[in-house]
């Protein structure tokens, strides 16, 4: 109202009031009126916090790792953090600036900045396993750091999550480790199969002792059953040699009943491809006779209608309507229109009855 607002602090949060640029008023969890235009608060948290980083440093033996970790810390002086930093906040509480984030970002480089030297110095292997001299280095950096000091805070502590290689080496270490293990492992199996072959020589010897006699005696076995083997191989020998020569004289004596039969068929199949030939032979004769035969009979049949042709060819056609034997008078008198249509130009004048016409259209 008219500018006037009222605002509220926890007491864990430190409030500056400025009034035309002085201080009007100022303490822990402060609850006022004030006339905004010319007014500013600064509230600065007063607790401990927390700060979470991650960064990537380089080994002596040039390999990336990612140094991940957390700082807690505290503000001490928060009027000396509010020359530092613009920790003022709205009517609503809300800060205006993200100088808070500059804080954060600020211990990080100064942790970052303690620990890089400590880290160029050592390979990867001793970097990996370094996360508590890791942690000392940067509370100590963080302590003597004069850009810490201004700020008005305090490092309280320091610690280190993880220290990891890029994946591709942490990969690479993991397969180094796999094989020194692996290693180990096939030494101590090697150490126990060498006691056991000890101990199986031992005992190989006093059995081989043994197996000597036993391998004299298979040895005299072995030589009568070899024998035993040469007698009857020789017998299965002969035996085949009989068996091939019945087999020869059979095979002989198919392959010659097979020529015979072989030659019978031939024989047979050049007989009937002969009568075939004769039997087409005579067909075609037959046609070629029963084709002239037609022909002379067409020139026989063309003869006869010629005769008759010529002997109608001069004969007047009236003659030849009266041999037909047809007198129907309708056709007699068309043959008369006929005549007269021929000799028109000799005719002067005719007549024709309509009853005339109707007569022979009715017939």
């Amino acid at each position: 109202m008219l500018g006037i607002k009222h605002i509220k602090f926890d007491s864990s949060v430190y409030v500056v009031h400025y009034k035309n640029g002085k201080i009007k008023k100022e303490g822990k969890g402060l609850s006022f009126y004030y006339y905004v235009p010319n007014s500013s608060i600064v509230a600065i948290p007063f607790g401990t916090d927390d700060v979470q980083f991650i960064f990537n440093e380089i080994t002596a033996d040039f390999q990336d790792i990612s140094i991940q970790g957390q700082i807690t810390y505290k503000v001490i002086n928060p009027k000396q953090l509010s020359d530092s930093l613009d920790f003022t906040v709205d009517e609503r509480g809300k800060y205006k600036t993200g100088d808070k984030e500059k804080l954060n970002q600020r211990l990080i480089n100064e942790a970052q900045t303690a620990t890089s030297s400590f880290i160029k110095s050592l390979n990867l292997k001793i970097a990996i396993r370094s996360a508590t001299e890791i942690q000392d280095f940067i509370i100590k950096g963080l302590l003597s750091s004069k850009a810490v000091q201004m700020l008005g805070i305090e490092p309280l502590s320091v610690n280190i999550l993880a220290v990891k290689p890029v994946p591709a080496t942490a990969k690479a270490l993991e397969a180094q480790t796999r094989e020194a293990l692996q290693q180990e492992a096939d030494e101590a199996i090697y150490a126990r199969r060498n006691f056991a072959v000890e101990q199986e020589r031992k005992i190989k010897e006093s059995e081989l002792n043994t197996e000597i006699a036993i391998e004299e005696k298979k040895k005299q076995i072995s030589e009568k059953k070899m024998e035993s083997e040469v007698l009857k191989t020789e017998n299965e020998r002969k035996l085949r040699e009989m068996r091939i020569d019945a087999d020869s004289s059979a095979a002989i004596k198919k392959a010659e009943a097979d020529f015979i039969a072989e030659e019978n068929n031939r024989k047979l199949r050049k007989m009937k491809s002969e009568t075939d030939i004769s039997i087409e032979t005579q067909r075609q004769q037959f046609v070629e006779i029963n084709t002239a035969n037609l022909l002379k009979e067409a020139d026989a049949k063309a003869y006869a209608i010629d005769a008759v042709m010529k002997i109608y060819k001069n004969v007047d056609w009236h003659i030849l309507m009266a041999l037909s034997g047809k007198n129907n008078p309708a056709d007699n008198i068309s043959m008369a229109f006929r005549e007269l249509a021929e000799n028109a130009q000799n005719i002067q004048n005719l007549n024709i009855t309509p009853d005339l016409l109707q007569s022979i259209l009715n017939k």
